[in-house]
């Protein structure tokens, strides 16, 4: 019985391991290709409503993300969505950072921080959690 839960808990790390990388990845693939990109101040023209999932028994909340808009240099004007969500509703009117692709200017995306402190405590996380897990099952009793 015991080796089922180890090979689950291996199972289990492995599958996280791989999660995280692949976001590690995808965040750093998005950071280095906004990086070339052209950032202008957008202006908050809405926001469309969603929730958190509600994951690991924690309550379900209410999140906003941003619809902008900005204009390139000619002064044709794009609009985009963020993927970045905030807790309050943003007011119509307000300034964001926002990166485009100049080759392709209705591909564009929000300056942010998040993902990455995001990946900052996730790491840790699991980290804790795996070590957690395998402490718990070494002494679970099991005949």
């Amino acid at each position: 019985m015991k080796m089922i839960l180890y090979i689950v808990w291996a199972l289990f790390v492995i599958a996280a391991v791989f999660a995280v990388l692949r976001a590690v990845r995808t965040t750093k693939r998005d950071e280095e290709q906004a990086a070339s990109w052209t950032k202008v101040q957008a202006t908050v023209t809405g926001s469309v409503a969603g929730w958190t999932n509600g994951g690991g028994g924690s309550i379900r909340s209410r999140r906003f993300f941003p619809m902008y808009q900005f204009t390139d240099p000619q002064g044709t004007l794009f609009a985009g969505e963020s993927e970045v969500p905030v807790a309050s509703q943003p007011m119509p009117g307000a300034p964001i950072e926002v990166a485009y692709n100049p080759a392709n200017p209705n591909e564009s995306r929000q300056v942010s921080s998040k993902p990455r402190s995001t990946l900052g405590c996730i790491v840790p996380f699991f980290a804790v959690f795996a070590l957690a897990s395998l402490w718990f099952i070494s002494i679970f009793p099991v005949d």
